[in-house]
């Protein structure tokens, strides 16, 4: 197997941030730990959305953790696939629209 930047086995390791910044990482983990806690979604909701951000912002270790607890909340294959597609439109349209800059530099630039 070629080795790759990203290792599985590293997420198991995402707790040891805080060893060398416990405050920062205390505080970080205290607010991740807020964020999914039920409230006006429900943890399901959560898990689905994180799985679809941690696509857009192409984080493997999110991927693999939400992938995981998304399935464990019921979430199907075709949700989780559906909310993929979500974030991957969401993302297109955004390289999409900064296109209106770049026209108007153009405009700008021919005057």
């Amino acid at each position: 197997m070629d080795k790759t930047y990203y290792d599985p086995k590293d997420l198991r390791k995402f707790g040891k941030i805080t060893e060398w910044s416990e405050e920062l990482g205390t505080k970080f983990f205290d607010y991740y730990g807020s964020v999914f806690e039920e409230g006006e979604l429900t943890a399901r909701e959560k898990s689905l959305i994180a799985l679809a951000v941690s696509h857009a912002v192409q984080c493997p270790y999110c991927i693999d953790a939400y992938t995981s607890d998304s399935l464990k909340r019921g979430v199907t294959k075709e949700q989780m696939m559906e909310a993929i597609h979500v974030a991957g439109a969401i993302k297109g349209g955004a390289t999409l629209v900064h296109g209106v800059q770049m026209m108007n530099k153009v405009n700008k630039l021919e005057m």
